[in-house]
């Protein structure tokens, strides 16, 4: 087959079709997976959208994310989203019919040359976004159209057979997911522990561990070392889900632990002024889904920074408040201090840290949903937190029940690390067939 050189520049056409918002009106939202796979997002009234004009996309436009192409997330718009809403973030593109096969595109995309020639363009610090000039920059080289139908048509074949296999550990991503969420759910519940529960029937109810932290707290108080709680609401039995065992309370989470927020006061946040000393400084960024220990920070405060905030023990779990991480956690492997965007649990002793976290990793479902919109970005307040209501057992029942919870979820990163090395072998292979497709076609 006779290649020819060529420039995207030269295959797309950048689509600028803009609408207005009309308030009563409900719209379809793009998004785009690494997979290329071009689907809805959400459905939103136009009153709910904050700008005032759109861009639109139509069926068979070739669209792509700034900051993730480089990744796979790019694709072709199906037929049920016709007209619906794209970001400034995913410009779309006619395709040059006369140049190009659709199918074709894709390929020549998302082929190692084109993805190398992206990842140089995202070379640097932060994200970098492949903006259009620079996408349509690309050089690739291609068949004629004739030789393409053939060449698409093999290319097609290929995909569709490793798609089976993408969604084969997709479903093995969700039931991972799923059994996770039901450990957790056993654990809080109290079913994963009941056979200890007979072995150990003399142990101290969870009433009195009650008692002795709001004790603890009245001291603490008392010495000004944390502010006096506003009173919890106050459990009813429409509150309760599910019976528990004798040695149980019910209880407010705010009841059990001990939340405080975080703090930097100062205007604006990034004045260099604050930074560059010896206290380190974390952000929401560094929060993930499941909870993970933080030692590494990037920022540093000096004693100015320090003034305008708080150091938080090592120990202490964190809970991101804002923003799309709303539920992140994280717990500190040294002191440091966070902005109020992190909400901190700070150990105490007469508390179980590893339990509060399979407590917060089991609502984090919950906590998302409670968010509320402010200044265009979902937010959670920290009586979302305190109220939330929980069964407590025994400290020491609370104890084993972690020990559990980290055996099973042992055995999950097993696994998990068995499914993310057959997606990886899968891409590769992927790679691998669209690299021999071109050798051995291209002359």
């Amino acid at each position: 087959m006779a290649w020819q050189k060529v420039t995207l520049g030269k295959l797309l056409a950048q689509r600028k079709q803009s609408v207005s918002i009309d308030p009563g009106k409900e719209y379809s939202l793009v998004t785009i997976s690494n997979r290329g796979i071009v689907r809805l997002r959400e459905k939103k009234k136009g009153a709910l959208i904050k700008a005032t004009t759109g861009s639109i996309t139509r069926a068979g436009d070739f669209i792509y994310s700034r900051l993730s192409v480089h990744t796979g997330a790019f694709g072709i718009v199906p037929a049920d989203l016709d007209g619906a809403l794209v970001t400034n973030e995913m410009p779309c593109f006619i395709i040059n019919a006369k140049k190009v096969l659709p199918d074709m595109l894709l390929s020549v995309i998302g082929s190692p040359q084109c993805l190398w020639q992206m990842k140089q363009l995202t070379k640097g610090v932060g994200r970098v976004r492949i903006r259009e000039n620079m996408m349509l920059s690309i050089e690739t080289r291609l068949p004629s159209l004739d030789e393409q139908k053939t060449l698409a048509r093999m290319i097609v074949g290929s995909n569709k057979r490793l798609s089976f296999i993408y969604d084969e550990i997709a479903a093995q991503k969700v039931l991972l997911a799923q059994y996770r969420q039901a450990v957790l759910k056993e654990a809080i519940e109290g079913k994963l522990t009941a056979d200890w529960r007979e072995e150990n029937p003399d142990v101290e109810p969870a009433s009195e561990l009650l008692g002795r932290i709001a004790r603890e707290k009245s001291e603490l108080v008392k010495q000004k070392k944390i502010k006096k709680q506003k009173p919890l609401p106050e459990i009813t039995e429409n509150d309760t889900l599910f019976d528990i065992p004798d040695t149980w309370q019910w209880c407010r989470l705010g009841d059990y632990a001990l939340f405080e927020r975080g703090k930097f006061t100062i205007r604006p946040r990034n004045d260099p002024r604050c930074f560059g000393g010896d206290y380190p400084f974390i952000q929401i960024g560094s929060l993930d889904t499941s909870g993970s220990m933080v030692f590494e920070y990037t920022q540093t405060l000096n004693k100015k920074g320090l003034a305008a905030s708080k150091m938080f023990p090592k120990g202490t779990i964190m809970i991101a408040i804002v923003g799309g991480t709303i539920g992140n956690l994280g717990v500190l492997g040294i002191d440091m201090c966070f902005p109020d965007s992190i909400v901190g649990v700070k150990p105490t002793k007469y508390t179980c840290q590893k339990y509060i976290l399979t407590l917060l990793r089991h609502y984090q479902p919950a906590i998302q949903k409670l968010a509320y919109q402010m200044a265009g970005q979902p937010n959670i307040k920290l009586p979302t937190l305190t109220d939330l209501i929980c069964a407590l057992p025994p400290l020491v029942e609370q104890e084993e029940i972690v020990r559990r919870v980290e055996a099973k979820f042992a055995l999950c990163d097993v696994l998990e690390a068995e499914i993310q090395q057959a997606e990886q072998h899968t891409q590769t292979l992927s790679a691998a067939i669209l690299q021999e497709f071109f050798d051995h076609t291209e002359g």
